[in-house]
């Protein structure tokens, strides 16, 4: 791709932005909110996590993305007995008498994996070592994996029996927390319209692989002014309780607060935020469109917060 100056390329991730966000929209109905924090994902390299109660269109949406943005897309369902074989890949005796590697389904650009807090911590690691290392090691052997390379990963709320939830360090590998909603009354009509007859909606590919790693580096070299990079890591540093920029809330409620990495998604999530609104540089703003979904999981509460029942929202709202 190749554009006279950053302004041109700005505008043209602007426009791929609308047209992605149309095109899903015709197969996901009323996750407007949803749609666009995947997708600023996707064009910042980071993974997402989706938590909300089965039947939300999450697979739907995340197939959805796939075909738009015209990459590979794997699902795994995660179980007890999943092992980390079952994802990475495995080595196996060929007719030669040799040993040869025959990849898993992590080898694709897009990877579903569906309720992760379903299977044991060891597989568990086996696929957040690749998100972080985006490359897998089997007998010795390092495999790269495809670029892009984008985990979306889902979790139920509700039924915590036989699970295994996350630990915060592995969450923290995550740029987004993002909490699917019940449709409301009217979007829920056009669903069941939408789905209950003949008519399947056909997508067009938008945007190919390539295109989207040029928007990826697109999005780093998109300047930041002092005010909003001080204002991000401020940001992060207030949710660090008994630190030095810590609120009188933080030390009465939150057991541990974010580390480094939320000021460099806060960053990240707001150069993209502003590129996909047309705008050629963050503000503040952008940063507190993002900060929700990127503080979310990385703020403890303690015992006090839950016998009060203030939410971890509630804590980053009065943050703002």
């Amino acid at each position: 791709m190749h554009f006279k100056n950053e302004v041109e390329a700005v505008d043209a991730l602007h426009q791929s932005f609308n047209n992605i966000k149309t095109e899903i929209g015709k197969v996901v109905i009323g996750q407007d909110d949803i749609i666009k924090s995947v997708l600023i994902a996707i064009f910042s390299n980071g993974h997402c996590l989706l938590v909300g109660v089965p039947g939300l269109a999450k697979t739907l949406l995340v197939q959805t993305v796939a075909g738009v943005l015209d990459l590979n897309f794997n699902r795994i369902q995660f179980t007890p007995d999943l092992m980390p074989g079952d994802i990475i890949g495995t080595e196996i005796l060929g007719e030669d008498r040799h040993f040869k590697f025959v990849k898993g389904p992590i080898f694709s650009n897009i990877i579903l994996a569906d309720e992760i807090n379903r299977t044991p911590p060891k597989t568990q690691a086996a696929l957040l070592e690749a998100m972080q290392e985006r490359a897998v090691t089997a007998a010795g052997q390092t495999h790269i994996l495809p670029k892009p390379f984008f985990v979306l990963a889902t979790q139920n709320p509700i039924e915590q029996e036989g699970t295994y939830p996350l630990p915060e360090a592995q969450l923290d590998r995550f740029m987004f927390n993002v909490q699917l909603n019940y449709p409301s009354f009217n979007d829920e009509l056009t669903i069941v319209k939408n789905t209950t007859g003949n008519n399947v909606p056909s997508i067009s590919k938008i945007i190919s692989a390539e295109e989207i790693q040029y928007f990826q580096q697109l999005i780093r070299s998109i300047p930041v002014t002092d005010n909003v990079l001080q204002y991000a890591v401020k940001l992060v540093a207030q949710t660090r309780p008994h630190t030095e920029l810590a609120t009188a809330q933080v030390n009465q409620y939150v057991a541990w607060g974010a580390g480094p990495r939320a000021s460099q998604f806060l960053i990240l999530g707001a150069k993209c935020h502003a590129a996909i609104s047309g705008k050629y540089a963050p503000d503040i703003e952008d940063v507190q469109a993002v900060a929700e979904a990127i503080l979310r999981h990385r703020i403890v509460r303690n015992y006090r917060a839950e016998a009060e029942g203030l939410s971890t929202e509630q804590i980053i709202k009065n943050l703002f």
